[in-house]
């Protein structure tokens, strides 16, 4: 098995002709420049990365990686394990959060497992290409095998690949995995150069002790992982087989010219690494909205990110992205459909 292309290659750079072309457009519309925000911004952004005049983001495909982790043992996660797989049937029978938003949003929704302590029947709507139970125990070994990461990473990069051949504009990667928000922040951490007491907080609802404990769990995870910072060292050593599995979606989305809507706090810290292995991943990112986990500022701030949404969200499951799907929406609406000043018969801004 070897690493998948998008991991070695950069992808595509966005189109500059059809980044001016939606920028010009955006002067001469029925409004003052700028008064739309954000909004303007992000569909001359979409502009540039669809090749096109008339952005969309529609079809839009959502993929959640599901897996356990072996750190669990440390104690740092409010809930069993057990969890991973029962969120697994949720997602597969409509209950969950992003499974009641991507129906809301008329978007595909796809699960893929790869690998929980508790067994997963046959479920519609879930692909099981199971690595393991669940990775080592990242505060004494290194988390997955070379083999696990490749894996991981390809059947992200597979993802990505149905997407494309499903005619998909977007891509949002969620997750689901009982203790990633402590892979997630030692992986911050380790790239990043801060401290866990900076980073790390209450993930599914630890108490103070709790999350003591948890930035302790980190700190031997981080002294015994040591320096480096190369994106698949790091990865195999604190990371976790559904944190690879959005590496490799995000990676391979880009490198087949798909927008990727950036989650919170874990899809960042996998934007993260993708973009430290290949920087022009970053041009590729859209990021929906700020997490309240602490650690989530820090990888913003490293990703150069500036989100659509704050609400206090840290669900995870692609959830805080789906929320976003429609100020996209509206975004390319508004740049395709609104009336010029010259269209309008209306008078514009006076030059003074």
């Amino acid at each position: 098995m070897s690493l998948p292309e998008s991991w070695l290659q950069q992808p595509p750079t966005p189109s500059r002709a059809h980044l001016e072309l939606a920028a010009a457009r955006q002067q001469v519309l029925t409004k003052p420049p700028g008064s739309l925000g954000k909004l303007e911004q992000v569909a001359i952004t979409l502009a540039s990365l669809s090749g096109s005049e008339t952005p969309s983001v529609d079809p839009v495909r959502m993929v959640i990686f599901a897996g356990d982790h072996g750190v669990c043992a440390e104690g740092v996660s409010a809930f069993p394990q057990a969890v991973t797989a029962q969120m697994i049937a949720n997602f597969a029978h409509g209950g969950a959060a992003i499974s009641v938003m991507a129906k809301e949003l008329g978007a595909s929704l796809e699960v893929v497992n790869l690998g929980t302590v508790a067994d997963v029947p046959a479920l519609p709507g879930v692909i099981n290409e199971i690595i393991a139970p669940a990775t080592a125990n990242m505060a004494q070994t290194f988390a997955m095998t070379p083999e696990q990461v490749e894996t991981a990473l390809t059947s992200g990069d597979n993802a990505a690949e149905r997407a494309k051949t499903a005619g998909c504009r977007l891509f949002i990667g969620g997750d689901m995995g009982i203790g990633n928000t402590t892979s997630a922040s030692a992986i911050a951490c380790a790239l990043l150069g801060h401290h866990p007491q900076q980073l790390v907080g209450p993930g599914t609802g630890l108490n103070a002790d709790g999350v003591s404990r948890k930035a302790a769990v980190v700190e031997r995870a981080l002294s015994r992982h040591g320096d480096s910072k190369d994106p698949l060292t790091v990865l195999a050593s604190l990371g976790g087989f559904e944190l690879a599995g959005l590496v490799g979606s995000i990676m391979g989305s880009a490198a087949r010219g798909i927008p990727v809507l950036v989650d919170g706090f874990i899809v960042s810290a996998a934007a993260l690494i993708a973009v430290h292995q290949q920087p022009g991943v970053r041009d590729w990112l859209l990021f929906a909205h700020r997490s309240a986990e602490p650690g989530h500022n820090a990888v913003l701030e490293a990703l150069e990110a500036s989100p659509l949404l704050d609400l206090g969200m840290r669900l995870g499951e692609g959830s805080g992205a789906a929320v976003a799907v429609s100020l996209l929406r509206s975004a390319c609406a508004l740049h395709n459909h609104m009336a010029s000043f010259e269209d309008a018969n209306i008078s514009g801004k006076s030059e003074e």
